[in-house]
């Protein structure tokens, strides 16, 4: 895993199976999301990050029970998805990677049952280790994402005296606690956690000093998309209309080689990500 996301920036694609997305583009209708899924496979995904629960803090949980009758049927089409469509250069993983974005270990175990999911996008924090035991026994990566407290809860309160301090302490923790487990570092993928527990001043102090994280030497996810600090600096209300912002964050994100993007406009910032490779010269391994 480590090796092919660093191998050139990388296009996560965002597929939402619920009605309550803060973005508005989620639906509980399967063959709807998976013609999302395949739209953004076209456009140049890498990855799909399948969610099917909203991480919004002002709509209740759904149970673990609900989550995966959402997932499951997704999983099952995904494969054939891809089967039936082609890759839109040789820059593209292919076939696409699936990631689930979960945090219930319950939820986490039924997806991985499957043999069909390649990465788990584990919002919860990892306070505890279940779900990187999971990822062990079935051979998965793990995305450790920087968050305080649990998921579904509104964090608005939370300050810090220096975020990047702890963030830091937060990554040696977890990823210490993931490689007690058995991960190897080719299972393990970091995202600082761009608007979880963090206010507008934390978000910008994040990306800011992005490079810090290049200590861990590890891939780094940046969850880009549409974010509230974007529209806090914009004064944007409504996500649809950031998408410009986000390109702004994606380029950010180069210069501190993140190397990869979590979006909703996948055609715009593969797209992105393309020009700015030949600019700098690309020729079979982006120059960095």
């Amino acid at each position: 895993m480590k090796e092919i996301l660093k191998a050139f920036p990388r296009v996560m694609g965002i597929v939402n199976i619920n009605d309550d997305s803060f973005s508005g583009d989620g639906t509980l209708d399967v063959a709807k999301a998976l013609a999302t899924a395949r739209r953004m496979v076209l456009d140049g995904a890498d990855l799909i990050d399948v969610g099917a629960e909203s991480a919004r803090t002002n709509r209740g949980p759904i149970g673990p029970r609900e989550e995966i009758a959402r997932l499951l049927p997704f999983l099952d089409g995904f494969e054939a998805l891809c089967a039936e469509a082609e890759p839109r250069d040789d820059l593209q993983i292919w076939p696409p990677l699936l990631s689930v974005n979960t945090w219930r270990p319950e939820v986490v175990a039924a997806v991985l049952r499957t043999g069909k999911v390649h990465l788990i996008n584990d919002i919860g924090g990892l306070v505890e280790d279940t779900n990187a035991r999971l990822c062990f026994e079935y051979g998965a990566a793990l995305l450790v994402m920087h968050t305080v407290g649990e998921p579904k809860v509104p964090h608005t309160a939370q300050r810090y005296a220096d975020v990047w301090e702890a963030m830091e302490r937060f990554f040696d923790d977890r990823l210490a606690r993931a490689r007690r487990v058995g991960l190897s570092d080719d299972q393990l993928v970091l995202d600082p956690g761009i608007d979880f527990a963090k206010q507008r001043d934390d978000n910008l102090a994040v990306y800011r000093e992005l490079e810090r994280l290049q200590r861990y030497d590890l891939p780094v996810l940046l969850p880009v998309s549409r974010k509230t600090v974007v529209g806090e600096v914009l004064d944007l209300p409504e996500p649809a209309d950031r998408d410009a912002g986000t390109i702004a964050c994606l380029v950010r994100g180069l210069v501190a080689r993140a190397d990869l993007f979590r979006v909703h406009n996948v055609r715009a910032v593969a797209d992105s990500v393309r020009v700015i490779a030949a600019i700098r010269g690309y020729g079979g391994a982006l120059v960095r």
